[in-house]
């Protein structure tokens, strides 16, 4: 891979990226942080425009179809239910 390959957006990285921030956000609920919830919120917001990016540029010819829409779906991401959707279509 080049070097270029490592600064397109990524849903794989878009989705850790939100569970990380989510995972800080409940830590910081949790505890009473503000810092730790504030940057979960923070970090849940750049995996969101990051999975957006990633989707613009995807193939919808390379989804997963019925089974990405279904787990889109069961984990509440609407952007993976979208393209799963799309994706079977083709």
């Amino acid at each position: 891979m080049s070097s270029n390959d490592n600064n397109k957006p990524s849903l794989i990285g878009g989705h850790t990226e939100y569970a990380k921030g989510a995972t800080e956000a409940t830590i910081g609920n949790i505890t009473g942080s503000h810092a730790w919830k504030s940057s979960g919120e923070q970090a849940k917001a750049h995996a969101v425009d990051t999975m957006k990016a990633a989707g613009e540029r995807r193939d919808p010819l390379h989804g997963l179809g019925v089974a990405e829409q279904k787990l889109g779906e069961v984990v509440g991401c609407e952007g993976m239910a979208n393209e799963g959707a799309a994706s079977k279509k083709q």
